[in-house]
């Protein structure tokens, strides 16, 4: 199996070298193009009013200097050779990617650019924050991540889906199952943003994120991660909402 591994937190974060590792225990023919640069929030952006350029950093590794989309698509139709790749995973990202939070991850947009170009992909992300002054368990996703993986090419999924993994903070040994979810949303906005001054007297603002729990339904990715479950939800690129797709056509006379 050939695998191309992305992710949005750049060629040197360490959330990639441990999914190199995953992708290595389940194949030795593993390439990988990932950000120059952190590219977090890049959503699907695609990079079509500059150049973007590749360097190679090692053996079947390359930076990239624009997106995590443009990371996938020059690595399934330029950089890879002998083949297109038979799978992308990307990640592991550096913090949970679940409920609204995946529309504008570049994690799981880089899963997004394979599926859209036929190959099966995956985005895995270790959550963090959920103990206090604790460090990032990266040895959590590292122990359940290959497992996972295998799990999921032995599943039966479509070619338009796109399988975004969670995995709690908590060491490995507390993870308290696998489930299989649905996208979530939170019951409060929890974004931030902090306003501060230049020394010249000009403002300018950080964005992020507030840590406070929502109250999440049984069977969501959020639940899930909040009791220390692995959470695998299937996403696919179709956006409308059915439900009310029929009632506006009947409103619409269309």
């Amino acid at each position: 199996m050939r695998i191309l591994i992305s992710n949005d937190d750049g060629i040197h974060a360490p959330g990639l070298a441990v999914l190199e590792r995953i992708a290595l225990a389940i194949s030795t023919d593993v390439w990988i193009v990932a950000p120059e640069v952190e590219r977090s929030g890049a959503s699907r952006a695609l990079t079509l009013t500059e150049p973007v350029r590749v360097r190679t950093v090692g053996e079947r590794r390359f930076a990239c200097s624009g997106t995590p989309t443009d990371c996938v698509l020059l690595g399934i139709d330029e950089l890879v050779k002998g083949g297109r790749p038979d799978l992308v995973l990307s990640g592991v990202n550096r913090g949970q990617n679940l409920a609204e939070d995946t529309s504008v991850s570049g994690t799981v947009a880089a899963a997004v650019q394979g599926m859209q170009m036929g190959v099966p992909s995956i985005a895995l992300s270790q959550a963090v924050n959920f103990r206090v002054g604790q460090p990032i368990p990266w040895h959590t996703a590292e122990a359940h991540g290959a497992e996972v993986v295998r799990k999921l090419l032995a599943a039966p999924w479509s070619d338009g889906v796109v399988m975004n993994v969670n995995f709690p903070d908590c060491e490995p040994e507390e993870v308290t199952g696998l489930e299989a979810t649905f996208q979530g949303f939170r019951d409060e906005c929890i974004h931030q943003i902090d306003r501060r001054s230049d020394l010249r007297g000009n403002d300018y603002y950080w964005i992020g994120y507030r840590g406070k729990l929502s109250k999440p339904p049984a069977g969501s990715d959020l639940l899930a991660i909040y009791e220390n479950r692995i959470s695998v939800s299937p996403l696919h690129i179709d956006m409308t909402e059915h439900r009310v797709l029929s009632a506006l056509r009947e409103a619409l006379g269309a």
